[in-house]
């Protein structure tokens, strides 16, 4: 537990990282270590995500540089994306939702309220791997908080992508539509053919493995426990 001179100090550190701005040397380093990709002309997910990332920030009173350390993401890393400048990856998300203890819908909340939305393809906002080789969108209104998810992933012929542990009592029910797929949970291996289902504890380490020739289309629900159960 943190004593009063400590939360002032990281109170006052997070009004003064809000006012940074990462140097063109630093734009660079983010850039290569391929762990977000350029912010595209007119896309409006890396100003959302940036948004509410900074705003849950403020909320937790955390510095860039105590978050950067809780996430294993850089500093500079952080500052690119809370200024819009950058989309992070599935996996870079993932680390980033874990540090604040929150679903990796809290930021890709629009703020929106409707009784029904329907989510079109054209205006899916998608998130990737470094490499593009893993896609995933999610399948439900981005406001609100929500113990469960919905997405519909992609993963190209031979891809591996690798997944940390999801905060305590997660867990992923997953079932291929098309191709294969093979999941590593906590060093067992899986394999999964079109039609197949899993459901397996996620707070683990775990893995996906496309061992197929052409692309496998899965859709993956993610339930968390209550946010109480695990702050």
């Amino acid at each position: 537990m943190l004593d009063e001179g400590s939360f002032r100090q990281d109170a006052l550190d997070s009004e003064r990282d809000s006012s940074a701005r990462v140097t063109g040397r630093a734009t660079k380093k983010v850039r290569e270590s391929h762990t977000a990709l350029p912010a595209e002309e007119g896309d409006e997910l890396p100003q959302l995500v940036g948004r509410n990332l900074k705003k849950l920030r403020k909320h937790r009173r955390f510095s860039l540089d105590r978050l950067a350390q809780r996430s294993g993401v850089s500093r500079a890393m952080l500052g690119q994306i809370e200024l819009g400048r950058s989309v992070p990856t599935i996996r870079l998300l993932w680390r980033i939702a874990q540090a604040f203890e929150v679903p990796v819908s809290a930021f890709l909340d629009d703020g929106e309220n409707e009784s029904a939305v329907v989510l079109t393809r054209q205006e899916a906002r998608i998130l990737a791997s470094h490499d593009g080789k893993v896609t995933s969108r999610a399948l439900f209104p981005f406001h609100g908080s929500r113990q469960v998810e919905f997405y519909e992933m992609r993963f190209a012929p031979g891809i591996l992508e690798s997944s940390d542990p999801h905060p305590p009592a997660t867990t992923e029910n997953l079932v291929v539509a098309s191709g294969v797929l093979e999941l590593q949970v906590a060093g067992t291996d899986y394999r999964l053919a079109t039609g197949d289902a899993i459901h397996f504890e996620a707070d683990v380490a775990h893995s996906y493995r496309n061992t197929g020739d052409v692309e496998t289309l899965a859709y993956v629900v993610i339930s968390y426990p209550d946010e109480a159960e695990y702050r």
